[in-house]
């Protein structure tokens, strides 16, 4: 059995991944509304790769856990196209992303993460190379900011695969209609 590729990310009712100046400090909670994990600890057990793009890697290391690298316990690659870079436990790749995720869902292991960005995801998106989407829905219209879904994508059916309230968010999972 192939691994599957997994678009797992939060975004807000509007449909936004971040606010106008591109910070995802909302996605922290607010205990009056929604607090806790939200599933990501639980869906951290469900992977061992994690690939994204330099800009959230960036997030990741500057804003989202500075002092600490969150997924130690996960192979994790970062395509870029800026020169050799160095951080344990990441590996920096420049390579055809198509090719990648492909050679990735033969290997034996579990599923592969697709943490992000935007325009990361959007571009496996247009290949049709998500197996699985997994949208937890944060309760915030945030009004402006970085969309989820470009508007150039091309029309896909999505078939629910389950849906669940976790700690006052919905985490929605999806796949591919065929």
């Amino acid at each position: 059995m192939n691994r599957k590729v997994i678009l797992y990310i939060a975004c807000s009712v509007d449909g936004f991944i971040a606010d106008e100046c591109g910070k995802i400090n909302w996605l922290g909670g607010d205990s009056n509304l929604y607090d806790g994990d939200y599933g990501h600890k639980e869906f951290l057990d469900t992977i061992d790769t994690v690939v994204m793009g330099y800009k959230t890697y960036e997030q990741v290391i500057n804003e989202i856990s500075p002092e600490v690298w969150p997924y130690e316990n996960q192979i994790t690659y970062v395509f870029t196209h800026r020169k050799k870079l160095s951080h344990k436990g990441v590996n920096f790749i420049e390579e055809d992303l198509n090719t990648f995720i492909e050679d990735e869902k033969m290997k034996k292991g579990k599923n592969i993460w697709i943490c992000g960005g935007a325009s990361f995801a959007n571009s496996l998106i247009k290949d049709n190379l998500i197996d699985e989407y997994h949208i937890v829905t944060m309760p915030i219209i945030l009004g402006k900011g970085m969309r989820l879904f470009y508007d150039d994508n091309p029309k896909k059916r999505l078939r629910l695969k389950n849906c669940r309230e976790i700690n006052g968010t919905i985490e929605s999972v999806y796949t591919p209609h065929k």
